[in-house]
């Protein structure tokens, strides 16, 4: 039993830390590009580009997270 929660714990980490460097990445994205554009305000433009670079950061913490599993 003690296992069950020892990997628990362990998914939960690397969720936290995934999630937080994929947020991370995000905020330093939109400071570089503070001048030129908003992320989120692209996305609500149908920027496709901007789409497929979130799309990426989220598939990150996902390839994050089955790595624990």
């Amino acid at each position: 039993m003690e296992t069950v929660w020892f990997k628990l714990l362990e998914i939960l980490i690397y969720v936290v830390i995934g999630v937080a460097f994929c947020f991370i990445g995000y905020k330093l994205v939109e400071l570089k590009f503070k001048k030129d554009f908003k992320l989120t305000e692209e996305v609500d433009n149908n920027n496709k580009a901007v789409g497929i670079m979130l799309g990426g950061m989220f598939v990150a913490i996902g390839i994050i997270m089955s790595g624990v599993l």
